[in-house]
């Protein structure tokens, strides 16, 4: 497992137009071509996070699915992020995992956001998502996910040379101002209960209903502490996981021996 060069891309997501945000994040993300491993896109990053939106939903075989496969290519390295997606079940709100040699994986959110509507129109996926970069496993989530441990949850299993389920967890969100501090204190407590690293990538910005977005994408390392974290505006930033570090760590701290076995489904 190598180091992981991971870029925080935190842009102000047009609202309910896809083809101005696909031109306006690959502006955004075009320098990092050889120069990231990782590039993290916000939630629904192609419409911002709307009911309404998912009448424009495309389905695997449209354009956004081309447009991020054509991203991760250029860039050399993994892209993802997520969109409205419509299947046979429904419409999902979808992460990609986009490979620069052209394999996609995808997660469709769990948890969906009732506070807000999201549970009457869209469909709830079911399986978490587990998937191998450059020797580090990662688990990618979808903003509500964030709050509830069980689902987020880390496993170590000693029948499987002692690996942990994933060494870096993702959050991609459209996460609102008002709920600020909430979203700070779980990227922090999901690190820090997870042995792993923790990215959280935010929008930027005011979106058409009016909400406001502190932006604090953040990387937050196995301690809890701030790796980096960004401010309200728009953002591209690249940082470092290392490896050494993480291994480190769980060898002087290995919590996870202690751990409960259980199963998050």
């Amino acid at each position: 497992m190598n180091d992981l060069r991971v870029s925080l891309v935190q842009g102000e997501t047009r609202w309910h137009d896809p083809g101005a945000n696909r031109d306006y994040y690959r502006e955004l993300i075009a320098p990092l071509a050889g120069r990231t491993d990782l590039v993290v896109l916000p939630e629904t990053f192609t419409s911002g996070f709307s009911n309404e939106a998912m009448e424009q939903a495309e389905t695997m075989q449209g354009a956004s699915v081309a447009w991020i496969r054509a991203r991760a290519a250029e860039l050399g390295a993994v892209v993802t992020g997520s969109v409205q997606l419509r299947a046979a079940e429904g419409v999902f709100n979808r992460l990609l995992w986009a490979k620069p040699e052209g394999e996609l994986a995808y997660y469709d959110k769990r948890h969906l956001f009732r506070y807000a509507g999201e549970h009457k129109r869209y469909s709830a996926g079911v399986d978490r998502l587990s998937v191998e970069w450059n020797g580090w496993r990662i688990n990618p989530q979808i903003c509500y996910d964030l709050r509830f441990p069980v689902f987020c949850r880390n496993r170590f299993d000693v029948e499987r040379a002692g690996q942990m389920d994933f060494d870096v967890q993702i959050f991609v969100a459209n996460w609102p101002a008002v709920r600020a501090h909430a979203w700070k204190t779980l990227l922090r407590a999901r690190a820090i209960e997870n042995l792993c690293y923790v990215i959280g990538v935010n929008r930027a910005g005011t979106d058409g209903n009016g909400l406001e977005y502190a932006g604090d994408s953040a990387v937050i390392d196995f301690l809890g502490q701030t790796q980096i974290e960004l401010s309200s505006c728009e953002q591209v930033v690249t940082t470092v996981l290392s490896a050494r570090e993480l291994k480190a760590h769980r060898e002087a701290f290995p919590a996870m021996l202690d751990a409960d076995s259980f199963s998050w489904k």
